[in-house]
């Protein structure tokens, strides 16, 4: 087994499975509800898609070659709220995620301790990506508690919902006996 190359797979469904968090909790909200904001000082759903598409292009563009801060990037414009609609918003969130999947399957395992640069800070290629997993983590992870918050009793849970747990560990059991 070439642990590299598991690393890339094993990585690349990880990412998948944060947008998913992602996916399944912009499909709960409404128009209004994507620019919503606790105060001034938060960011609504609209603003963190927004600085997570612009994030993601400019880092995994051109990833091995150059910087991962591009000079055409406007990091301040992305904390503007903008976003007319819920369809551009979706658009914004799948450019992002799209330059980020392409180029995170194009690596190989010998890309994996090459060096790249991020605001001319070096970075081994493994780092730069455990960097990026938990940025992006942490931001649809806001994305989820903003729309745990707007949904309230009508959120539908994207996990093991409260209560549900022993039934689920035996679902699981179940399953795996049965292979």
């Amino acid at each position: 087994m070439d642990v590299g190359n598991e690393y890339l797979r094993i990585v690349l469904e990880r990412f998948k499975s944060v947008k998913i968090l992602g996916d399944k909790t912009l499909n709960q909200l409404s128009e209004e509800e994507i620019h919503w904001n606790y105060n001034s000082q938060s960011n609504s759903v609209a603003i963190i898609v927004k600085h997570l598409s612009g994030n993601m292009t400019s880092r995994w563009s051109d990833f091995l070659t150059s910087d991962g801060e591009k000079n055409d990037r406007n990091r301040d414009e992305e904390f503007i709220d903008d976003i007319a609609t819920k369809a551009e918003l979706i658009t914004v969130w799948e450019k992002g995620w799209n330059v980020l999947i392409d180029t995170l399957t194009d690596l190989k395992e010998q890309d994996l301790l090459k060096k790249i640069t991020i605001r001319g800070e070096s970075h081994f290629v493994l780092e730069a990506i455990e960097r990026q997993m938990a940025h992006y983590a942490y931001h649809v992870g806001q994305i989820v508690y903003i729309g745990k918050q707007l949904k309230d009793s009508e959120w539908e849970s994207l996990s093991i919902p409260k209560g549900k747990s022993e039934d689920y560990l035996k679902e699981m059991l179940e399953k795996h006996q049965e292979k």
